[in-house]
């Protein structure tokens, strides 16, 4: 997500954790809008649709505004579409998109270029081959939706779905502090959400690298999550109108906490892991040993 400039010399910086080490922690989280503006200039043919028909008499007109209603429906597909696709190519287990938006993006392209071509070229091959055309270089340019589930090998099926809809609900509540937080108006507090959604996204992918982690994780995702949502829901409605600098102490010191509860809970999940993996390479030793075969010494 963008971000306004803070840092060392901003009047805003904060001295809690060091403006250095917090605009590292912001950058390592920091996320671009995968939509981009490449995306937003499907815009562009809606309005350009649009401008072309105010003088095309009743019939054009009624031609043009169903182009240019169908064609930014197709770029609004898109911008979802593609903000989906990197949310799911981020994860390392994900469900696929249940709507395919690319997909739906491009033909809803070329139905709009097709009736703009029959406003301009009243007729059947024109529209189709203008349509045709559009859909194919609109698949080409975006591609298509994520069309299979996403997971790890040697997880079951239904590990990979509760992890999946775990982490679905997680950003969700994530989204939902993001957007309360932006209606404070206030960088610092912005800055200070960042920081706490990095701490929980890495447990996130923690989670999705051993999703037997997700029961003991399951009290932050949801209870402690959604608290910090409640929490930012609540700091956005008073500091707005009364920017109340106690209410944002308050409301800092709360994420700080969370925020070490966070971190402490992942880096205890990921010790736990080298704990199960150095059992399994001792059970594996011991078997070796059994069928008679020395294992070679890692040290030499």
């Amino acid at each position: 997500m963008a971000r306004k400039y803070g840092g060392k010399f901003s009047p805003d910086s904060s001295d809690a954790q060091g403006p250095d080490q917090t605009d590292a922690v912001l950058y390592r989280g920091a996320q671009v809008d995968p939509a981009g503006a490449r995306a937003n200039l499907m815009f562009l043919p809606a309005a350009l649709v649009l401008f072309t028909s105010l003088m095309s008499g009743a019939a054009g007109l009624a031609l043009g505004v169903a182009s240019a209603g169908v064609l930014a429906l197709s770029a609004w597909m898109l911008r979802n579409g593609l903000r989906a696709e990197a949310a799911y190519n981020a994860r390392k287990v994900a469900r696929s998109p249940g709507i395919p938006r690319k997909l739906f993006s491009s033909v809803l392209a070329g139905a709009g270029i097709a009736i703009a071509a029959y406003k301009a070229e009243p007729g059947v091959v024109a529209p189709v081959i203008f349509g045709v055309v559009t859909t194919a270089l609109h698949v080409f340019s975006f591609g298509i939706d994520p069309m299979k589930n996403k997971g790890m090998e040697g997880v079951d099926q239904f590990q990979t779905d509760r992890v999946a809809r775990a982490v679905d609900k997680a950003e969700a509540y994530l989204k939902e502090m993001w957007d309360a937080v932006t209606r404070a108006g206030d960088r610092q507090a912005e800055n200070r959400v960042e920081r706490f959604q990095v701490s929980v996204r890495e447990m996130l992918r923690t989670i999705e690298n051993d999703p037997r982690d997700l029961t003991g994780a399951r009290k932050y995702l949801t209870v402690y999550l959604m608290g910090a949502k409640d929490a930012t829901v609540k700091f956005a409605d008073v500091y707005a109108r009364s920017r109340d600098a106690k209410a944002r102490e308050d409301y800092f010191g709360l994420l700080s906490d969370l925020e070490q509860n966070f971190n402490a809970k992942t880096r205890a999940l990921l010790s736990d892991d080298s704990a199960d993996l150095e059992i399994e390479i001792e059970v594996l030793r011991d078997r070796l040993e059994r069928e008679g075969i020395r294992p070679a010494n890692p040290n030499g």
